[in-house]
Formats: structure tokens, sequence, C-alpha cells
């Protein structure tokens, strides 16, 4: 009976560390955690640009990935662009901005 509790005890941390170890990102795939984390980035920088005055007009498409965020989309200046790219380093858990808006 007490052998029968430890091998049953055994194979239930092993349970939870495969578990732990399934939900941990890898160089190639994103974890649960760090794609929570890029949907609220992207979601927060999207927000911001479609309130504000001088942006909302403008179609800019944003995605992020482990804290990188991608801007791109067309815009009618220079100002417009980088003011993009401002509000997105502004938002909490941005690493670095690439921003490929292009300018008409």
């Amino acid at each position: 009976m007490k052998k029968r509790n430890i091998v049953i005890r055994f194979l239930v941390l092993l349970m939870l560390i495969t578990i732990f170890a399934a939900c941990a990102s890898t160089p190639k795939q994103e974890g649960t955690g760090d794609y929570v984390d890029d949907t609220v980035i992207t979601t927060k920088i999207k927000t911001q640009l479609a309130t504000d005055d001088f942006l909302k007009s403008f179609q800019i498409s944003v995605e992020s990935r482990k804290g990188i965020v991608q801007l791109s989309g067309f815009v009618d200046s220079h100002k417009a662009s980088d003011k993009a790219g401002q509000i997105a380093r502004g938002v909490e858990g941005v690493k670095s901005v690439r921003n490929n808006l292009v300018v008409k």
C-alpha cells in the first residue's frame, strides 16, 4: 500500500511537470503567456490609434510577437507615421517597433 502511494504521487508529479513544460515557449513557438501578452499589446495599440483624432482616419495594421510590434499600412504624412510609432512605443511591454507605414 505504501509503495503504491509513492508510485501514484510520483506519477502525478511527473504529469504536472509535463504539463508545465508543454506550456513553455520555445524559440519557434510562443507559449500561452506570450500569446496573451502580445494580444494585449496589439489591442492597446489599436485602441489608442483608433481614438487618436489625427490617426483614426488611417487604416493602420498592428501585429506583435514577443514584444516586437510591426505597424503597416498607408498614411498621408511623415508626421502621421512618426506619431503612430510614438503611440506604439508608449505601450507597456513593447520592446521595439518596426514602423513599415508607407507615406502616400
